[in-house]
């Protein structure tokens, strides 16, 4: 039996692995495992999409917890390399570009352990963002990288990188969403809050550029405040922004108003029933990016740049600033975001051709 290595460490991860997981699990000769390193640990963030994608208990926890940039990517090493000598997997496949990403592909390729990165080639162009950073070296010492999107592929040979080591897959968190669609659409999470589908718009916040700086945060806060009166809005607050919002006292902004809702975190099926159900998504996050374009939603992002241009080009995305974001919206409102299919190979299939990919790498040996 080939083992196969599965890092998870934040929200989006667990979201990753999940089909893949399953696919491994389907395929003779192979044995997945899940390596959660707990650089994220908080019930609603982490441990109830275990639940909601039916995984099992992650197989190995490093409990890395929380730190600076710094602590997790060296304790994540630290933590890992020990599990590597002792289980010496056939393959590690990274995702996303967490602190975790980096951290494990470098202790196992220092190890000589064969590495994989699913999402590779996603570039920004924004050094500032640690996500940048992270995918960069990522891609620059795996062995194997596995593209959503041919922007991808372009940005890794344009870095230099060999085609041999290229393979475009497609978007894993299309399976995701196909995987859980009659459990999403099952729901009514905006009844529960009071809302009607196709009647509000859903807020996800949560980047330093936009909640670290307290006069951005004010002009946002005052921006969807604006916005409301237009559309009510549902804002599921990230632990990060809630705790800014407190300390700078912005939360008064956002309270005591009909038009807004504020909710805790939720899970990846809740949170999809409201998306599902939203006139239009205001973000900063990057798979929502994707997920709209899929669903043919009008995304409205407040970044400078997208490591997903192709949401933009092809897709409903379209990047802003809080000075911008009103007028977007009356945009998206109006019916003037164009409606496209989605972009190649966004079909739900993706898990099933990277365990393909992984099977041809396990047995080359």
């Amino acid at each position: 039996m080939k083992k196969i290595h599965l890092i998870a460490a934040a929200r989006p991860n667990f979201m990753k692995i999940a089909p893949l997981y399953h696919e491994l699990v389907k395929r003779p000769g192979l044995t997945p495992e899940i390596v959660h390193t707990g650089q994220h640990y908080d019930l609603n963030m982490s441990d109830v999409f275990f639940r909601d994608f039916n995984l099992p208990a992650p197989h190995i926890h490093l409990g890395v917890g929380s730190g600076s940039h710094a602590e997790q990517t060296g304790n994540v090493m630290i933590a890992y390399e020990k599990i590597l000598i002792r289980e010496k997997p056939d393959l590690v496949v990274v995702v996303g570009d967490v602190n975790s990403t980096v951290a494990a592909t470098l202790a196992a390729v220092k190890l000589g352990i064969r590495t994989a990165h699913l999402e590779a080639g996603l570039r920004s162009f924004d050094r500032t963002m640690p996500e940048e950073i992270n995918r960069i070296v990522t891609d620059s010492i795996a062995d194997h990288l596995w593209t959503p999107s041919p922007d991808g592929d372009q940005n890794l040979l344009n870095e230099g990188v060999s085609k041999d080591r290229i393979t475009r897959v497609g978007n894993i968190m299309i399976d995701s969403l196909e995987m859980l669609r009659s459990t999403i659409e099952s729901m009514d999470v905006p009844k529960k809050l009071n809302r009607k589908k196709g009647t509000y718009g859903l807020i996800t916040l949560h980047r330093p550029s936009n909640v670290d700086n307290p006069e951005i945060l004010e002009r946002l806060c005052r921006v969807l405040k604006e916005v409301s009166g237009k559309l009510p809005l549902i804002f599921p607050v990230h632990p990060r922004t809630s705790d800014r919002l407190l300390k700078t006292g912005h939360m008064a902004i956002l309270e005591n108003n009909n038009a807004i809702t504020l909710t805790t975190p939720l899970g990846y099926t809740e949170f999809m029933n409201l998306v599902m159900g939203s006139r239009l998504l205001i973000t900063d996050s990057g798979g929502v990016q994707e997920e709209t374009t899929y669903l043919g939603i009008p995304c409205l992002t407040l970044r400078a740049n997208t490591e997903r241009p192709v949401t933009v080009a092809e897709g409903t995305n379209r990047l802003c600033t809080p000075d911008t974001l009103s007028e977007m919206v009356d945009l998206a409102l109006s019916g003037n975001f164009s409606k496209q299919n989605p972009p190649d190979l966004w079909d739900g299939r993706t898990a099933a051709r990277v365990a393909d990919c992984i099977i041809k790498v396990v047995s080359s040996e």
